[in-house]
């Protein structure tokens, strides 16, 4: 805050007017305008909170499907904490399916509407359809969730074969959670 200093050179009118405009920061509203429009979330809803996620994501080496002698790293599961803007842990993010699970009690589950390429390294963007929360509290009314600013998560680029076939492989990631309810 101000100094004694500082206090007594600006005067008790100025003090006044610098501490109103001062009481806290401010966030400026989640803007999707920067976002492909395939993971938007549709007009008529407006943003209900905001978290921030860092966890893991767990891969599978597995036969690819129907391709004899081929193998691929599958995702099977996030395992992250969600915390809010002013850092307070919120809860917990998990699957299949994808489920927030929050502190209050409350919790919602998913299924991917819509993906966007986020760079390389980066797993993508993304758009859920919110299912109907569980219990009562911050989830309740979300109908859309949105997964932005990620970093990391992607597949393992360690070798996926006949030898490693069935190993699993942790990778990190981070990720903003957006969530929205109808306006």
């Amino acid at each position: 805050m101000f100094s004694r200093f500082t206090t007594t050179a600006l005067g008790g009118a100025a003090v006044l007017a610098l501490s109103a405009c001062a009481s806290g920061p401010t966030m400026a509203p989640f803007s999707q305008a920067d976002l492909p429009a395939a993971v938007q979330v549709p007009a008529g809803h407006r943003v209900a909170f905001e978290t921030a996620a860092a966890g893991d994501i767990t891969y599978l080496c597995q036969a690819k499907k129907d391709m004899a002698g081929q193998y691929e790293w599958v995702f099977m599961s996030p395992d992250a904490g969600l915390k809010g803007r002013k850092g307070e842990r919120l809860g917990k993010y998990y699957g299949p399916p994808a489920t927030w699970d929050f502190n209050d009690g409350s919790k919602v589950s998913g299924a991917q509407l819509a993906v966007a390429p986020n760079g390389s390294g980066n797993i993508p963007l993304q758009l859920v359809r919110a299912n109907p929360a569980m219990g009562s509290g911050m989830a309740q009314g979300v109908s859309h969730i949105q997964r932005v600013a990620t970093k990391g998560g992607v597949a393992p680029a360690a070798p996926c074969d006949a030898s490693t076939m069935g190993s699993k492989r942790v990778v990190t990631y981070t990720a903003d959670y957006i969530f929205w309810k109808p306006a």
